[in-house]
C-alpha cells in the first residue's frame, strides 16, 4: 500500500469499509492488519507498561470496530484509529493518576525549554541511536519526554504520520506539532548529552567543523 497515493489508499479503504458495514465484519482485519502493531507500540510509547498499552490497543481497535459506520472517510483510517487509540492511553494516564496533564504545559500551551547547546545542533539522537545500537537508551529518552511532547515524537519520528495528521490526531495546530516536535528532539538530545552519548559544546553558538 505504500506505493499507492492517498486518493487511491482512501478510496481502497471506503470500499473496504462499505463491504464490512454491509455485512461482512470479518474484512475488519484486513483493514487494521497492516497498523495493528503500531498501535499497540503507540500505547506503548505514551504509557509504558506493556499490560496497559495491550489494553488500549485492544480497546481502540473495539471502539474503531463498535463505531466504524461514524468513520466519514475524509482522512485516512489510520488517522483515525491513532487518534481513537491516543486518546484511549490519555484516558488511562489520567486514571491511573501517572501524569497530571495540566502541568505538562504552560498558559501559553507550551512547556518552556532551553536545550543544552551541543557540537552539532543538528545531530538527531534517532539518528545517532542508528549508528551506534543504543535502543535501550532511545526508549528511556523516549520514556523521559513530557506526555505532550512524547506523542508527537511517537506519531511523527516512530509512526511515520505527517504534520497534519498529527495535529489531526492530537486536536491541536499544525504549528504546535511543529514547537512539540523540535522541543521534545531537543529534549532527547540533551538525554543523550547527559548519558555522554553525544557530545555537547564547550561554548554556546560553537561553529560547525
Amino acid at each position: 500500500m505504500n506505493s499507492q497515493s492517498d486518493p487511491e489508499i482512501l478510496e481502497q479503504e471506503r470500499r473496504l469499509i462499505a463491504e464490512i458495514l454491509a455485512g461482512d465484519p470479518e474484512r475488519f482485519y484486513e483493514l487494521i492488519a497492516p497498523i495493528e502493531k503500531r498501535v499497540y507500540f503507540t500505547a506503548y510509547e505514551i504509557l509504558q507498561s506493556s499490560t496497559e498499552a495491550e489494553d488500549v490497543a485492544q480497546e481502540a481497535i473495539l471502539k474503531a470496530f463498535r463505531g466504524l459506520a461514524t468513520f466519514r472517510g475524509d482522512s485516512k483510517f489510520s488517522t483515525w484509529l491513532f487518534r481513537i487509540t491516543v486518546n484511549e492511553a490519555r484516558m488511562r494516564l489520567r486514571k491511573n493518576k501517572e501524569v497530571s496533564l495540566e502541568l505538562l504545559v504552560a498558559d501559553d500551551g507550551e512547556t518552556v525549554y532551553t536545550p543544552i547547546q551541543l557540537a552539532d545542533w543538528r545531530e538527531i539522537p534517532l539518528e545517532t541511536v542508528v549508528r551506534k545500537d543504543l535502543a535501550d537508551h532511545l526508549e528511556n529518552a523516549i520514556a523521559s519526554l513530557p506526555l505532550s511532547y512524547r506523542e508527537v515524537l511517537i506519531l511523527r519520528d516512530i509512526d511515520g504520520i505527517n504534520i497534519v495528521q498529527t495535529a489531526d490526531i492530537l486536536g491541536i495546530t499544525v504549528a504546535n506539532v511543529k514547537v512539540r516536535l523540535l522541543r521534545a528532539r531537543l529534549m532527547l538530545r540533551d538525554y543523550f548529552v547527559s548519558e555522554n552519548l553525544i557530545r555537547a559544546s564547550t561554548t554556546v553558538g560553537a561553529k560547525r567543523k
